[in-house]
C-alpha cells in the first residue's frame, strides 16, 4: 500500500505542477454557471443586440428553475466530457511514448498499483471539480429562480457522477494500449458520441445505458417521478466501471511485458 501511495502522490504533485488543480475546476465553474445567467438575462442579450423593429416587444417564457439546472447538468455531458477526455488521454499513453512508464516498471512496481494511482487520481480531480462547478450552479439557479432541494441536487449530482466516472474509466482502458494520446482521445470520443446518440435514439432498446444516467439525473431535479431503469443503469455502470479498470490492468501487464 505504501508503493500504491507514492504513485499517488506523484499524480497529484504533477498535476499541481501543471496547474490542472487551478484551470479545471475553473473551466468546469464556467461551463456550469454561465447557463443559469444565460437564460436569466437572455432578454436583455437580445435586446442589447439591437437591430429589432421599433416597439417590438422581446417575451420569452421564464425557464424553471430545474430547467435552469438540467441545461446546466447538459453542459457536464458535452463540454465537460470534451474537457474529462482532454485531460485523461495522456495519462499512461503519454508515459508510455515518453518512456516514463518503462523507467518506473523496470523497478518492483505492481502494474496494478500503477494504474489505480492514475485512475483515482484522475478521478479525485474530475470528482472534485465537478463537485465545485455543479454546487456554484445549483446555487446561482436559487439566486436568480428558485432553490431546489439540495437532496435533489446531491442526487441528481451522484447520478450523473456515475457516468462521467465510466468515462474516465474508458479513457484510462485505451490508454493502455495505445501509445498515442491523440487516438486514444479520437476514439474515446467516438466511442461515447456513438452510445450517447444510440441510447437517446433506441432508449427502448438501450433503457440500461449508462449513457441514459444523464438524463435519469433530471428526474430529480424537474420533480418527476423516478425511471424505474435508473437502479438497473446505476448497476449496468458500476460493472462497465469495475470490468474496465480490470481490463486495463490486465491489458497494461501484458503489453509492457511483451
Amino acid at each position: 500500500m505504501n508503493q500504491w501511495m507514492t504513485l499517488f502522490k506523484k499524480e497529484m504533485l504533477e498535476m499541481s505542477r501543471n496547474f490542472k488543480w487551478i484551470w479545471v475546476p475553473l473551466t468546469f465553474i464556467m461551463i456550469a454557471v454561465k447557463e443559469p445567467l444565460t437564460l436569466y438575462y437572455m432578454p436583455q442579450i437580445i435586446d442589447s443586440l439591437g437591430g429589432l423593429p421599433e416597439g417590438a416587444v422581446i417575451e420569452l417564457p421564464v425557464p424553471s428553475a430545474g430547467e435552469a439546472l438540467a441545461a446546466s447538468l447538459s453542459q457536464f455531458n458535452t463540454f465537460g466530457v470534451l474537457i474529462i477526455v482532454l485531460i485523461t488521454m495522456g495519462t499512461i499513453a503519454g508515459e508510455r511514448k515518453s518512456g516514463v512508464a518503462g523507467l518506473i516498471l523496470v523497478k518492483p512496481v505492481s502494474y496494478a498499483w500503477f494504474v489505480t494511482a492514475k485512475w483515482a487520481s484522475s478521478m479525485i480531480l474530475i470528482w472534485i471539480s465537478y463537485f465545485l462547478s455543479y454546487f456554484l450552479s445549483w446555487y446561482y439557479v436559487g439566486v436568480l429562480f428558485e432553490f431546489i432541494s439540495f437532496m435533489d441536487f446531491l442526487q441528481s449530482f451522484f447520478v450523473n457522477g456515475i457516468w462521467l466516472t465510466l468515462i474516465v474509466t474508458v479513457v484510462i482502458l485505451f490508454n493502455t494500449f495505445m501509445k498515442s494520446p491523440g487516438a486514444v482521445g479520437f476514439i474515446s470520443i467516438g466511442i461515447i458520441v456513438i452510445l450517447s446518440i444510440l441510447s437517446s435514439s433506441l432508449p427502448h432498446l438501450l433503457e440500461w445505458s449508462p449513457a441514459l444516467l444523464s438524463a435519469y439525473a433530471n428526474a430529480f431535479i424537474m420533480g418527476s417521478n423516478l425511471p424505474d431503469e435508473l437502479l438497473p443503469s446505476i448497476i449496468v455502470s458500476v460493472i462497465m466501471i469495475t470490468l474496465s479498470l480490470l481490463a486495463s490492468i490486465a491489458i497494461f501487464k501484458r503489453r509492457e511485458l511483451a
